[in-house]
């Protein structure tokens, strides 16, 4: 696979910090497809997560008036505003896990957030994001593959479990296309993905307290494979289970959304009426 020489020589002049999780993006191929899946508009409130030595940065600069961008890793950031004017990029200093996306840009727009993210942050990531879905147009996310497997796995799949049923809960899910390691710069030992997530309009989703969904599903995945009975036993009795139709003999990997909100639902009105 021919890489762009001269962004090659980029990365290479970092020093990529394995605590942050850093593998350069330097296929050129790679990031025609990813600026074309996110199809960005001049005007899009755009927010690029983990931008390194801006290889999607740059050719998203050119599509939109201004981006934002997150990133923790203090020399990355000399670099980029050295590389970006102000009035075209403004970096948000900092760890994404704690930053209130909600806060980037007025209430009027909804946010579009892409990233090539660390591997070692992006399932908690994922998490982090599920609370402002509400202020979110799409996601455009390169991931590790398994991770994407994960978010998109069917109910009775050895890779569903709480991040499919915490996401599927507020998002359309794609998995669009996978990308080689050699596309990357350390190159990593596993392929990657690129997915598309579209948050399901609040009115859509079936109505469910998210502190209890995610309870339930925590409580349920603790100890994949025992059943349900077990695994459920301080939320729920059997009885709960089988007027839900959910059989205490299922494990988690079994139970679809569906049965894990009307679970979530079930436990709200009971802790309700106590």
């Amino acid at each position: 696979m021919r890489v762009n020489a001269e962004k090659s020589r980029a990365a290479s002049a970092h020093m990529p910090r394995k605590r942050f999780g850093q593998h350069f993006l330097v296929d050129p191929s790679v990031i025609r497809a990813i600026v074309a899946a996110i199809d960005p508009r001049p005007d899009d409130a755009l927010v690029e997560i983990g931008p390194g030595l801006g290889a999607i940065t740059e050719p998203l600069t050119a599509r939109v008036r201004r981006l934002h961008a997150v990133e923790i890793d203090r020399d990355l950031i000399a670099r980029l505003r050295q590389q970006f004017p102000p009035d075209r990029l403004r970096i948000h200093a900092g760890d994404a896990l704690s930053l209130d996306f909600g806060a980037l840009v007025g209430a009027e727009k909804r946010l579009r957030v892409v990233g090539n993210l660390p591997y070692n942050i992006s399932t908690p990531l994922l998490f982090h994001l599920c609370a402002f879905a509400d202020r979110i147009g799409d996601m455009h996310f390169m991931l590790q593959k398994e991770v994407v497997e994960r978010m998109t796995a069917e109910p009775g799949h050895a890779a569903y479990g709480r991040l499919s049923v915490m996401l599927r809960y507020r998002f359309h899910l794609k998995w669009l296309f996978d990308v080689p390691p050699e596309s990357f710069h350390p190159v990593p030992r596993v392929y990657s993905a690129v997915a598309r997530l579209i948050p399901i309009p609040a009115a859509e989703r079936a109505p469910c307290d998210a502190a209890m969904l995610e309870k339930v599903v925590a409580a349920a995945f603790s100890q994949r494979r025992k059943m349900l009975r077990n695994t459920l036993k301080p939320l729920f009795a059997e009885s709960d289970l089988t007027d839900l139709n959910i059989a205490p003999t299922w494990r988690a990997e079994d139970v679809p959304l569906a049965g894990f909100v009307a679970l979530a639902n079930r436990l709200r009105h009971e802790r309700a009426a106590e």
